[in-house]
């Protein structure tokens, strides 16, 4: 019986779990994952960050130290894009693309293997906040 934890989480139905699992553990070594790492719980880090967004040009220092954080504490962390609300860049307003925001980040959740999920988002940019935090409370994964 497999583990429904980390990579054994939501497998894609081939009919067989183990051929499910031994695919997808195949594709993440050859992305540079050790067995080690991949026995971990995965830990997803929602990254929003953008060229656009003024907010969010400290994410790339943030989302490395977040890393780190989850590796001491026995995880393994990857981070899935999300939409990214640049307030002074999108027209006629951020406000418009809120939701959207929240049913992307929702949805990733649902579809990838995640244990649990880290939020990344800046305090200056409102919207990006209150989208991730109306996601997480939605969907069935833990949330930091």
């Amino acid at each position: 019986m497999l583990k429904n934890i980390g990579l054994a989480r939501g497998l894609t139905n081939y009919g067989d779990a183990g051929f499910s699992l031994y695919l997808r553990r195949s594709f993440a070594k050859s992305m540079g994952y050790s067995g080690e790492m991949l026995a971990r719980p995965v830990v997803g880090i929602a990254d929003s960050r953008s060229g656009f967004n003024n907010c969010h040009r400290h994410f790339p220092e943030l989302i490395d130290a977040v890393k780190r954080g989850v590796l001491a504490a026995g995880g393994l962390p990857i981070e899935f894009p999300t939409v990214s609300l640049g307030e002074v860049f999108l027209h006629p307003t951020s406000m418009m693309f809120r939701n959207l925001m929240s049913i992307d980040v929702e949805e990733m959740i649902r579809a990838q293997p995640m244990d649990a999920v880290v939020p990344v988002s800046a305090a200056s940019c409102q919207r990006s906040e209150v989208a991730a935090a109306s996601a997480f409370g939605v969907s069935q994964g833990a949330s930091l």
